[in-house]
């Protein structure tokens, strides 16, 4: 295949429908049929990165291997497919301004007016086909955020109306991902928003290809037919997409919709092969079925928003479903924790996870139950900065350094166990200055030898502040191991206690890279604890 064809898929009547996992599900299925593909995802937002921006408004920010900050979607990208993303898989508003801006500066543009079009939509244009022109793809799925419509995402629509046009016919598609609301009041699902959808998307010289309709309720043939008239797309193409109890159901149930021979007959490609899903319904079968289950405490910060932990969560489905475990997750936040009331909310887990975050808010709560975990011998797993508050508490409740503390909280701290990195001293930007993307460890001995099965990882980092070498010798003689540390720098990114049955914090994040088909070694081994205790 000579070149790589390309498939949009846009959103409309409103956010949040799950365009990510429809695109992510889509990849699936055509990977399944011997396809090389890989999602990217266009951000209209004027931020450069998600870096930046705080959890509850966006949700988690997902890092790659070559250390980008990027949209949560990338996350479902990577545990769906098990293929790695990069830098060049999102792309925001932000950036493309900036490489606009940064070439006018240049005097690239030889004193040309620069202008939405064609600057701004040639730039989209080359950042959607970058993966395209690599040759390591046959089919490049693009989701552009937002909703059509919106004044954010006028220059994205009109770079794929260009694109579709200079491609050719068969070598690109559109999909749109769309609400049929039910009304309940009336007892019918209503067609009109989705008309006025398809209608808007038309307004900019865009036809859609596919609907994939998201629904609460099954929808009639009749309903099926009338979309298919009134938006101009074939009969076949109306997709069905109902709610379903997990989203690793959605492969499946696009399957049977038929989505992907839809879009393989609209591209051109072979529709012979059927996919193979094997590995993939083994997973979903043992994550339906399991045979036991534990309740893990996530004390974190950002508790309400389920997104803000998503590739945490995602990693314990991952697990739970590896040791044929159903992992109930209790989200705690940490702000309300204290020692009078951290046995009435904490006693009854199997397991206690102390999450990443930033900022002193919260702190004190989540010490007391790392403190909690340690006493009680309950399996810990504390994450960057879960595992800066392990080495805080140790530090003061084992070591007696009642002050001990970390540089980000308290800068005039006289026991600064955890401090700044040199090459973060004089930084004052925010924005993806920190220590980001793979690093190896080097692993000696302790729990984490056994549970890797290898003597060099590579893990991926999001973080500012460190562990502090100069108290590393009082910490290890009083029982707290360094059992991971990066080769080149000497920092330590991995703890543990020896006399305790799991307890293990790291400076990286694992959940990055668990994936339906590699679930991380340390959430499966975590899981295994806690189902060894509850038992």
């Amino acid at each position: 295949m000579a070149h790589a064809k390309y498939i949009f898929v846009t959103g409309g009547v409103t956010s949040s429908l799950g365009k990510g996992i429809i695109a992510a599900s889509l990849a699936k299925l055509l990977q399944a049929r011997g396809f090389r593909v890989t999602i990217q995802k266009l951000d209209p937002y004027i931020n450069v990165d998600p870096g930046t921006l705080n959890p509850y408004e966006h949700g988690e920010c997902y890092v790659t291997e070559d250390g980008a900050e990027t949209d949560l979607d990338l996350g479902h990208y990577e545990r769906f497919l098990n293929v790695n993303t990069s830098q060049a898989n999102n792309v925001t508003t932000g950036r493309i301004y900036q490489s606009v801006i940064q070439k006018e500066r240049r005097g690239e543009f030889l004193g040309k007016t620069v202008q939405v079009i064609p600057h701004i939509t040639d730039e989209i244009k080359h950042r959607i086909q970058i993966l395209g022109k690599s040759g390591d793809y046959d089919i490049v799925i693009t989701e552009i955020g937002g909703t059509v419509g919106d004044i954010e995402s006028l220059p994205y629509i009109e770079s794929v109306r260009q694109l579709s046009w200079e491609l050719g016919e068969h070598n690109s598609m559109v999909i749109h991902l769309t609400l049929i609301p039910y009304l309940s009041a009336a007892g019918e699902l209503k067609t009109k928003p989705t008309q006025h959808s398809v209608k808007t998307l038309m307004e900019s010289g865009v036809q859609a290809d596919i609907l994939v309709c998201r629904t609460e309720h099954e929808l009639s043939e009749e309903i099926k037919t009338k979309l298919a008239r009134f938006c101009n797309v074939r009969r076949e193409a109306v997709i069905q997409s109902i709610d379903v109890e997990t989203i690793y159901d959605v492969p499946n149930k696009m399957l049977a919709e038929g989505l992907d021979k839809v879009v393989l007959e609209e591209l051109n490609l072979d529709v012979q092969k059927s996919p193979d899903l094997t590995n993939w319904n083994e997973f979903v079968q043992r994550h339906k079925n399991p045979k036991s289950e534990v309740t893990i405490g996530l004390i974190g910060k950002y508790v309400e928003l389920q997104d803000s932990y998503k590739s945490i969560l995602e990693s314990f489905i991952h697990a739970g479903a590896a040791n044929e475990v159903k992992v109930n997750i209790e989200s705690i936040h940490s702000e309300f924790l204290e020692v009078d009331n951290i046995d009435a909310k904490l006693s009854h887990l199997d397991g206690l996870l102390v999450a990443p975050g930033f900022g002193e808010r919260g702190i004190e709560g989540k010490i007391e139950a790392v403190r909690y975990a340690r006493v009680n011998k309950m399996p810990f797993f504390g994450i960057c900065l879960g595992m800066q508050m392990a080495v805080i508490e140790y530090s003061r409740n084992v070591l007696g350094l009642k002050d001990a503390n970390s540089v980000e909280m308290d800068e005039k701290t006289a026991n600064p166990v955890i401090s700044l990195m040199e090459e973060q001293k004089n930084i004052t930007n925010m924005g993806g200055t920190m220590r980001l993307g793979a690093w190896d460890c080097e692993l000696n001995g302790g729990n984490v030898s056994d549970i890797y099965g290898s003597g060099m990882i590579s893990e991926r980092h999001r973080h500012r502040y460190e562990y502090n070498n100069e108290y590393k010798e009082q910490l290890e003689k009083a029982g707290l191991k360094s059992t991971g540390v990066n080769p080149k720098t000497g920092l330590v990114e991995i703890i543990e206690i020896e006399d305790h049955p799991w307890f293990i914090g790291v400076q990286y994040h694992p959940e990055y890279k668990s994936t339906v088909a590699n679930p991380h070694p340390l959430f499966k081994s975590f899981v295994a604890a806690a189902a060894a205790r509850k038992q």
